[in-house]
């Protein structure tokens, strides 16, 4: 089995005034983010964890922002809070490829985001 880990960590504050930037939003999140980001009041910790996660899966897949848009790569959660990857276009298409799968886990203080990305599968 073939087992990949990228990691990444974020001051919080340097979202916040991106975040109120339509342009930057469009460019930088999916849909979905985008929806869950308007649940959540914009909370600039939602928006750094989501950009975290994008920064992390790329650390995951070992080839950096390349060969996808940060769209394609959205940062969700389930019922229950659970936090998970929703790939589309490109970064599905290179996930499907090499036949893995993504566990992420999230934690952040006041200030900062740290994302985790495992990427598992058959080598």
């Amino acid at each position: 089995m073939m087992i990949s880990t990228g990691i990444d960590i974020l001051e919080i504050g340097r979202l916040n005034r991106s975040i109120k930037n339509d342009r930057f939003l469009h460019r930088v999140f999916g849909e979905n983010e985008r929806r869950e980001f308007l649940a959540r009041g914009l909370s600039p910790q939602t928006a750094a964890s989501a950009f975290s996660a994008k920064e992390a899966f790329s650390k995951a897949l070992g080839m950096g922002i390349r060969g996808f848009r940060l769209v394609d790569v959205e940062l969700l959660h389930d019922d229950n809070g659970r936090p998970y990857l929703f790939l589309s276009n490109e970064a599905k298409q290179i996930a499907d490829e090499r036949g893995l799968d993504f566990s992420v886990s999230i934690s952040h203080t006041k200030d900062l985001v740290t994302v985790i990305v495992i990427a598992y599968g058959k080598d």
